[in-house]
């Protein structure tokens, strides 16, 4: 039987089974692991399998930076822990701050409990989202851009603002995001992006919240209960 080419939409649902069905799943593979990378690449790499068992699949490789590269799904596979959601990103241009990664995320976040009796780890997921490209800029720096633009700042006064919260980018690049910004108002994002050779996203707003936001799909979400 062939396998059928996943959507989005098939992406969101496998997604949550897979949650549910991973909830309940003692493993001995990750009793007393540590390390949340090892477990954030033991996740990915077991959902990557579970969907390829449904679907016909371009994996991608980290060198490429997105784990399901192909046009329609777009979609880089984020897993980490509900102590500290967050992870890194490639950095490609300072622009990303303000329109997005230029890619989709789908971000696991557990909890996970060790048994001692059994030596098995339960990762508890106590989150699951989508976050569609256009959202995955940084909040902080989105909203107050939107609410710049909308009081009529000018190109000098984009820039300043540019400046003062660091923006990775020369003179002339500056200058040309803040002519985009007052064109092209970027939508609001719902990351936090620090700065650093490798962009710091952090995920807690996406977590906690609990309002309807388009392009936010909350697949799974055990913390606003």
């Amino acid at each position: 039987m062939s396998k059928k080419e996943l959507t989005i939409k098939d992406l969101i649902s496998s997604a949550n089974t897979f949650c549910a069905q991973e909830t309940k799943y003692k493993n001995k593979e990750l009793f007393g692991i540590t390390d949340g990378k090892a477990v954030g690449t033991y996740i990915e790499h077991k959902f990557k399998k579970f969907l390829n068992n449904s679907f016909e699949l371009d994996n991608g490789n980290s060198a490429r930076g997105v784990d399901l590269p192909t046009p329609e799904i777009n979609t880089d596979i984020k897993v980490t822990s509900i102590k500290q959601p967050q992870s890194s990103s490639p950095f490609k241009d300072a622009k990303q701050k303000i329109y997005g990664l230029g890619y989709n995320l789908l971000v696991f976040v557990y909890e996970k409990n060790d048994n001692q009796e059994n030596e098995t780890a339960i990762l508890d997921f106590k989150s699951c989202s989508f976050i569609s490209k256009e959202r995955t800029a940084d909040y902080t720096t989105t909203f107050r851009l939107i609410e710049m633009v909308n009081d009529g700042a000018n190109i000098e006064d984009i820039i300043a603002y540019l400046n003062d919260k660091n923006i990775p980018a020369d003179d002339i690049t500056l200058n040309q995001i803040a002519e985009q910004i007052i064109k092209n108002p970027p939508k609001q994002g719902y990351l936090t992006i620090s700065n650093a050779l490798q962009w710091r996203l952090q995920y807690g707003r996406v977590v906690a919240l609990s309002e309807k936001v388009k392009g936010i799909t909350k697949i799974v979400d055990k913390v606003n209960i």
